[in-house]
């Protein structure tokens, strides 16, 4: 019999990587990264759509033990996120424990051998003592319910699965949706298009972008000297982290609300168009953008802004609900993901037979977004509550690195860590809380909450308390079998 892995790697994204270059740091050996896509990359390597470019300064969107120097702007476009991640890849030597092309169809943990059994599919399966999910919470694109969507006659396609032979220059283009996605890709195929349509069912906040490209001389300069460039990232961190602060104290809301409707008023000119672009909600209750050159693109002659709510989709068009049909040659989706449905379509289940899909039935939720009670040696990267609204991911994912690093250790030396059910509980109740005072908490419909209400995505205070919590891991936390 084949000796388990003794980790298992679900996703070969920013968290997956990140936590397969710290086991190889370690020198650990025994452990695979499972990637149902072509190459690393994760989302970065999915999202290929004109305009695609990271909204965290590059500074601070990469590994403070793998700082990325070759970025080209202040705000690191597409192809240079995925080139940096496949150099990581290489450096640190982890082409041989990448399986791509390999999805996880499922795990069952076994209680009595201690590992996890993953089943990739066509009958091939996989143990390993520790299983780690790093799928992340922006895989899986989420597309409208539509009725007629089947129906179209022309090319459509999801923002995160661009279509790059479908002909968009002179076409009449349609575009659902107004979110992260669609502000970046609506200005580059504005000037392409013959007329762009936007569909748009609530207008989103968008503040100033402070992008830049950099000059050769300053990447010469943080590649030279090293404190340089860790000095530009705290400096980051902290200016980010104030906007947490800000967006819990109603004056400094207000001045928010400010700046991006000064931004809107100064780059609109028509008052009805303004009118359908001002957002009829608290700012922060939807995820805040950045964009220059949105607004800009929405007011060209050959762009529509359609906020009438869709009624169907017909062979040749979008039929609104006043009953206009909306002639268009092409359909661009950017509605998002389905970030709430954490693991999907994954059956993870534990000794017993219970899925994480009934555990999570009511919302999902983890201790430290990381650990789920009843599921031993399961460790979640960017997990329920540990996404942010203002600062860089990678610092909440290099923080739960370092925790289940510190797990890992333990199973040298035991069989199983399974966190106790009053310490998640406890835990949860207590984020709840805190939740909803916070401004996702408003009343709008985000990704960042169930149909029921609860927010079961967005951390609720600072990076930095997160990364108090995760410093140490306490034994006490967890049941533990020897």
């Amino acid at each position: 019999m084949t000796e388990p892995l003794q980790v298992a790697i679900i996703g070969a994204g920013f968290g997956g990587l990140g936590m397969a270059m710290q086991l190889a740091r370690r020198g650990e050996r025994r452990f695979a990264i499972f990637e149902r896509g072509d190459g690393v990359g994760g989302c970065w390597r999915a999202n290929t759509y004109p305009g695609a470019a990271c909204d965290i300064p590059s500074h601070l969107y990469s590994f403070s033990f793998a700082p990325g120097h070759a970025w080209s702007r202040a705000f690191a476009p597409q192809p240079e996120i995925l080139a940096y991640l496949e150099g990581c890849a290489a450096a640190y030597g982890l082409g041989p424990h990448l399986r791509t092309n390999t999805e996880v169809r499922g795990a069952r943990f076994d209680a009595a051998a201690g590992v996890w059994r993953l089943d990739l599919g066509g009958g091939e399966h996989v143990a390993a003592r520790a299983l780690v999910v790093a799928t992340g919470q922006l895989s899986r694109p989420a597309y409208p319910a539509i009725p007629g969507r089947e129906t179209f006659a022309g090319p459509a396609f999801h923002s995160a699965r661009w279509d790059h032979t479908a002909r968009l220059d002179g076409a009449r283009v349609a575009v659902i949706g107004t979110g992260a996605s669609a502000i970046q890709f609506i200005p580059a195929i504005a000037p392409r298009a013959g007329r762009l349509l936007v569909f748009q069912r609530s207008a989103p906040y968008v503040v100033p972008k402070p992008d830049r490209a950099l000059p050769g001389w300053e990447r010469a300069l943080r590649r030279r000297f090293h404190t340089l460039d860790a000095a530009t990232r705290a400096r980051i961190y902290a200016a980010n982290e104030l906007r947490a602060f800000a967006l819990s104290i109603p004056d400094l809301t207000r001045f928010y609300t400010w700046l991006a409707r000064r931004q809107l008023a100064h780059q609109i000119r028509d008052s009805a168009l303004r009118a359908k672009l001002t957002p009829d909600y608290p700012i922060g209750c939807k995820r805040v953008l950045l964009s220059n050159d949105f607004y800009p693109a929405l007011a060209r002659d050959n762009v529509d802004v359609i906020t009438d709510r869709i009624a169907r989709i017909s062979p040749r068009g979008i039929v609104t609900a006043d009953g206009r049909e909306h002639a268009a040659d092409a359909i661009v989706y950017g509605t998002g993901f389905t970030a709430n449905d954490f693991l999907a379509p994954m059956t993870i289940a534990n000794a017993a037979g219970a899925t994480l899909d009934g555990a999570w039935r009511a919302g999902a939720e983890a201790y430290l977004g990381i650990t789920v009670t009843g599921f031993p040696n399961l460790f979640l990267l960017y997990g329920p509550n540990t996404n942010l609204g203002h600062n860089s991911i990678i610092y909440m994912l290099e923080c739960q690195i370092a925790y289940v690093m510190q797990c890992l250790e333990q199973l040298h030396r035991v069989r199983a860590l399974d966190v106790r059910g009053d310490v998640q509980g406890a835990f949860n109740t207590s984020l709840q809380q805190q939740l909803a005072d916070s401004v996702w908490a408003g009343d709008c419909t985000s990704w960042y909450k169930t149909a029921d209400g609860k927010i079961t995505n967005n951390w609720p205070g600072y990076t930095f308390t997160y990364g108090r919590l995760t410093r140490r891991l306490q034994l006490r936390d967890y049941q533990i079998t020897p």
